[in-house]
C-alpha cells in the first residue's frame, strides 16, 4: 500500500490559506479605497468568512 504524502497535503493546505487570506486583503483594500461600494451584504459576507476561517482553524 502506498504511503500518504503528508508533506504534499500541507503545502497544498498552506497554499489555500496564503490565497484565501490575500483575496481577503484585496476585497479590503478595494473598500478601502472605494467606500461608496460597501453595501450590506458585502460586509455581512466578508464578517460570514472570518467566522469560518476560525472554525477551519479550530477543526485542524
Amino acid at each position: 500500500m502506498a504511503k500518504t504524502n503528508f508533506a504534499y497535503e500541507k503545502r497544498q493546505r498552506e497554499l489555500e490559506k496564503k490565497k484565501k487570506a490575500d483575496e481577503k486583503a484585496r476585497r479590503k483594500a478595494e473598500l478601502k479605497q472605494n467606500p461608496g461600494l460597501a453595501q450590506e451584504g458585502e460586509l455581512e459576507e466578508m464578517d460570514g468568512d472570518d467566522a469560518a476561517e476560525g472554525d477551519a482553524a479550530a477543526a485542524e
